[in-house]
């Protein structure tokens, strides 16, 4: 079952995510990927293997800074596990990163549409296509991201838990459910 952390505070986000997934993993995963927002970009850092894994390629490839960050460990359901499939996902203008827990069931004729719109997929799952239909109805719509989320799922047959950044947004991340556990825990 997958597992997804999520941070927005003033400490450091990368050791709070790593820690929350690193509580998951009894749960059982083939792939892990992080998410940080430093104020200015997007970073993200995905394998298919362990948490460990995670770390260890996440000090390679990205500065691990930031106050915001989501993780995500994963049990493949679309695309088979590996580093490409994994989440978190980017929409196609880099602004938007999505994590998804669960399952889209009409992926594929949104994607279809998706494609004849312009849009391009790197991965096999039904979570890439979520994060580019929520960019889609932002952008024509000019919606914030809460709203355009709220339109998208009401497009997807399924269920899902989902957390879904902005960097346009960088105070929030939107999160929804539907028949997936979602718990929120706010702290000093």
């Amino acid at each position: 079952m997958c597992g997804i952390v999520g941070y927005i505070g003033y400490r450091e986000a990368y050791p709070i995510v790593i820690k929350g997934l690193k509580r998951l993993e009894y749960r059982g995963y083939d792939s892990a990927g992080v998410m940080l927002y430093d104020g200015t970009d997007l970073k993200l850092s995905k394998t298919k293997g362990k948490v460990s894994d995670l770390e260890a390629r996440a000090s390679k490839e990205i500065t691990t800074n930031g106050t915001i960050g989501m993780g995500h460990t994963r049990w493949a359901t679309h695309g088979v596990p590996n580093d490409v499939n994994s989440h978190p996902h980017l929409s196609n203008s880099g602004d938007l990163a999505i994590i998804h827990n669960g399952i889209i069931e009409n992926y594929a004729p949104l994607k279809e549409e998706l494609i004849k719109r312009g849009y391009v997929f790197h991965s096999d799952t039904d979570s890439e296509v979520l994060v580019n239909l929520i960019e889609e109805i932002q952008k024509k719509e000019k919606l914030k991201l809460g709203k355009a989320i709220q339109i998208a799922l009401t497009q997807v047959v399924g269920a899902y838990a989902i957390a879904v950044f902005d960097k346009k947004t960088p105070d929030e991340i939107v999160v929804a459910r539907l028949g997936s556990p979602l718990a929120i825990g706010i702290g000093e």
